[in-house]
């Protein structure tokens, strides 16, 4: 049995469908002839059947049916194989990483993936969550290619920093059942007699000269979730606690909080963005 070609398949599908050979010509653009040729050609490469021409059209024999929705899935891999071809000749990048602090409200990201998703279908996308130090890293060694982080004072030369359009909100919050919870006056002082539960990342970790005694994570999700135990007050990103707070948490009145928070969107200067990085990187600089 010879394998049949991808061309073959085609013209079997397209025969299937349209009912005829002669209709199946007309929308390939091929001769009558051309294509009940090519089909007694795949029938003898298949071993079966696949039209029985003893009616005024050909119909799908038993072995015809069963064998069309096997050469779709030819034809639509083959499809695929080219798409994805054309892609990679053209520059498009094989893979690409993102890394996303909480503090970014996901609803433009969450928004540009369903147009990501149709202008490069075959792109491998992941989704990482970083903070501060943690993403300004990713992006310098190359593991990531666009990072949204909290704007830092400063950032290493071999990086690229846009400010994004849109700020977002730190709040102060405590689980209800919290001392803090109940206080009249909110201020340092106060502050400063409970666990603080703060912020760390991973490649700089919370240093021993911290103002209080308390608790980190690299993860505002993890500070969040200790908050809602009652382990003491945290600075949360207000978008993420009205997200996935669930009620749990009570948001402090302090002098000076909320607090806006710029967002920057970091990408490498040596390590030019392929047209799907590039793409990302325009919509969600606005």
């Amino acid at each position: 049995m010879n394998s049949p070609s991808v061309d073959a398949l085609l013209v079997f599908a397209e025969a299937a469908v349209a009912g005829s050979f002669s209709a199946a010509a007309r929308a390939l653009g091929r001769s009558q002839s051309t294509v009940s040729t090519t089909i007694a050609n795949l029938e003898v490469d298949l071993g079966v059947a696949l039209f029985d021409r003893s009616t005024r059209k050909p119909t799908l024999t038993e072995p015809g049916r069963a064998l069309l929705a096997r050469s779709q899935e030819v034809i639509d891999a083959a499809r695929r194989l080219d798409r994805a071809a054309r892609a990679l000749a053209a520059g498009t990048e094989v893979r690409l990483t993102v890394a996303l602090s909480d503090t970014y409200a996901s609803d433009p990201f969450e928004a540009a993936l369903g147009q990501l998703d149709e202008r490069f279908p075959d792109l491998q996308l992941e989704c990482l969550i970083a903070e501060c130090d943690d993403v300004v890293a990713l992006v310098r060694s190359g593991r990531v290619q666009l990072g949204v982080v909290e704007a830092q004072p400063r950032y290493p030369a071999e990086l690229l920093a846009q400010t994004l359009a849109a700020p977002m909100e730190l709040g102060l919050y405590v689980a209800p059942g919290h001392a803090l919870a109940r206080a009249r006056r909110i201020d340092a002082e106060a502050l400063a007699r409970h666990r603080a539960l703060r912020l760390t990342t991973i490649v700089r970790p919370a240093a021993g000269d911290a103002p209080a005694p308390g608790w980190s994570a690299p993860s505002y999700l993890m500070l969040m979730e200790l908050a809602q135990l009652g382990f003491g007050w945290a600075a949360l990103p207000r978008w993420l606690v009205q997200r996935y707070g669930g009620g749990r948490l009570k948001e402090l009145r302090a002098n000076g909080w909320p607090r806006r928070v710029a967002l920057d969107l970091l990408s490498a200067r040596q390590r030019p963005l392929g047209p799907a990085g590039q793409w990302l990187q325009q919509v969600l600089a606005g």
